[in-house]
């Protein structure tokens, strides 16, 4: 299913380097943090859970500060697209000028997910408290297009 090819980075540095991966983690934690400063990418926008069973794909998405309006949802090719845009925010609780970081960012953000056989005409999506729930029906098998090898 689907799910493996979701899950394959979660083991990757297990087979690639036997050493202490928490320590292993920490250095990459700590290398991420500092290169968003330079990206200005945080990495919290567009935290995803994914489940699938034999019917449908099921996504929750977390999209704060993000308004309905502004998220876009395509599938195309056995991919899912997901942009959302912020064009600004404001912060006016320091007006003395004071702010010591300011991690929140305006701008356009998408990711794009690997769902195939899903059914586009019945895609369902609902967006509540900043978390976009999505319910990705696969197709019947019927529809499904197998070719067998001659």
């Amino acid at each position: 299913m689907a799910n493996d090819m979701m899950n394959w980075h979660k083991d990757l540095f297990d087979h690639l380097n036997p050493l202490d991966l928490n320590a292993m983690n920490t250095l990459f934690n700590d290398f991420g943090q500092s290169l968003d400063h330079v990206t200005g990418h945080t990495g919290a926008l567009l935290k995803t859970d994914i489940q699938e069973t034999d019917e449908q794909y099921t996504m929750q998405i977390d999209v704060p500060g993000i308004n309905k309006a502004d998220i876009a949802l395509k599938y195309r090719d056995g991919r899912l697209s997901i942009g959302v845009k912020r064009d600004s925010f404001s912060d006016d609780s320091d007006a003395a000028g004071n702010m010591i970081t300011s991690e929140r960012q305006t701008g356009r953000f998408g990711r794009q997910y690997p769902l195939p056989d899903v059914d586009a005409t019945k895609i369902e999506a609902h967006y509540d408290n900043g978390v976009l729930k999505l319910t990705l029906p696969k197709k019947a098998a019927a529809d499904t297009q197998h070719i067998e090898i001659q």
